[in-house]
């Protein structure tokens, strides 16, 4: 039983790519048979907490989206030490995990074994990876508006949430100022409703945005 248990509670990153220093990935891992893995509030909270406490020495956090039964996370790799990122990202699902199982009574894995970790290859794609993650609320349906959902870095980075998680130094690189990214983020989530009505891919509507905030 307790070999069973150990593997149930063992995670790692998917796929063969490495970690390297100064470059940015788009962490997600999603829970097994859809079941919810933020049931209430102080859930979310939790597992952020968590987040802090094993990875704010490896990474800066840029974005970050937590749902139901997922979450996205963009981050800057700010160490050399590739091991003790990838042991750090499964320490904290499998944390998270027992923790979740103590206080609802279950058993087993939460999440997939699996995390993603994919490179982001160019200024552009990290904007949209940006726009992607703090759209998925809209598009789940389960917000309206992007700051009708708190669980995001979305209302840190306008100012409307004092939370210091995400790095705002980054998006001083792209936007004049927090009302800037604001419109710009507001003209996508415009963009969705385009899309809902014309069939329009939705990479398409987040290019059609870039080309005055960022250099080819």
């Amino acid at each position: 039983m307790q070999s069973t248990l150990k593997v149930s509670y063992t995670y790692r990153i998917g796929g063969l790519m490495n970690f390297e220093f100064g470059k940015y990935y788009h962490l997600y891992n999603r829970s097994n048979n859809e079941e919810i893995v933020f049931r209430a509030d102080e859930n979310y909270v939790y597992f952020l907490k968590k987040y802090r406490s094993y990875l704010q020495h490896f990474v800066n956090t840029i974005a970050y989206c937590l749902m139901p039964t997922h979450f996205h996370f963009v981050v800057r790799v700010t160490t050399t030490d590739e091991s003790a990122l990838q042991k750090s990202i499964g320490l904290l699902l499998s944390s998270y995990t027992k923790a979740i199982n103590k206080r609802y009574h279950r058993h087993g894995g939460l999440f997939q074994p699996h995390t993603k970790a994919k490179e982001i290859l160019d200024k552009r794609y990290l904007l949209t990876v940006i726009s992607y993650i703090h759209q998925n609320p809209i598009r789940a349906k389960k917000a309206v508006k992007l700051e009708g959902w708190p669980y995001s870095s979305y209302c840190d980075i306008v100012g409307m949430r004092s939370g210091t998680l995400p790095d705002k130094d980054f998006y001083r690189k792209y936007f004049k100022s927090e009302v800037e990214f604001k419109k710009y983020s507001e003209k996508i989530v415009a963009g969705i409703k385009i899309q809902d009505t014309l069939k329009v891919p939705y990479i398409l509507i987040l290019l059609s945005f870039f080309s005055g905030y960022i250099s080819p």
